[in-house]
């Protein structure tokens, strides 16, 4: 069993564009801490969820990091509250458990991909938190391989978006509309195909945040 998970490794590593070697990841300590009057999004509250471990680096800190610096208030919620280790090194503790995401109380909820977001394809409780974002008129997103629980949850049927390639299939077999774009919005849903577009993930989220709902 442990040269099976060895073998496995380098393929987790290329789950949202990993390729095995060792890239330096964004340092948490480039967001910003504070808010100054004014800004933006101000008065926005946003949810990133990420895996307790192996989520991808930069499509958490790069959105953050863009939407801290407009002004809005960033929510770091994971299925434990223990530190998370990101797929390339960094570490974030979580701010809320998964179970304790209303999604009620944020202006938009935000999943994050790497190799452990695999963990929400199947989760009651992530699906539940995305159907619940779309209901109430909230921004959804998720970047990498996450937009397939948004998927499952069936909040994308007949709605266009993307997703890191090789799970295409995954949200065409739900009935959503695969664009293959790098970023795809659909009124205020965002989804991402990958950490290479981290920051325009991040652009296009806070631009939702500021598009009425409907």
């Amino acid at each position: 069993m442990r040269y099976l998970a060895l073998a496995l490794l380098p393929l987790l590593a290329l789950a949202c564009g990993g390729n095995g070697r060792s890239t330096p990841a964004p340092s948490p300590a480039e967001t910003p801490d504070g808010r100054q009057a004014g800004q933006a999004g101000e008065g926005n509250r946003v949810v990133m969820i990420i895996a307790p471990r192996d989520w991808r680096d930069e499509e958490l800190l790069a959105p953050r990091r863009i939407l801290e610096a407009a002004g809005v208030e960033v929510v770091v919620a994971a299925s434990s509250l223990q530190p998370a280790k990101g797929a390339l090194g960094a570490t974030v503790t979580p701010d809320v458990l998964l179970a304790d995401v209303d999604p009620e109380q944020y202006d938009a909820v935000i999943f994050v991909g790497g190799p452990g977001a695999q963990e929400y394809w199947s989760s009651a409780q992530a699906h539940q938190i995305a159907r619940g974002a779309q209901e109430h008129g909230k921004v959804l997103g998720a970047i990498c391989i996450a937009p397939v629980t948004l998927a499952n949850a069936g909040v994308l049927a007949g709605r266009r978006a993307t997703v890191w390639a090789s799970e295409a299939p995954r949200l065409k077999a739900k009935g959503a509309e695969y664009t293959g774009r790098p970023v795809e919005v659909d009124g205020r849903i965002v989804t991402a195909d990958g950490p290479g577009s981290a920051e325009e993930f991040g652009r296009a989220v806070l631009a939702a945040l500021h598009t009425p709902a409907g």
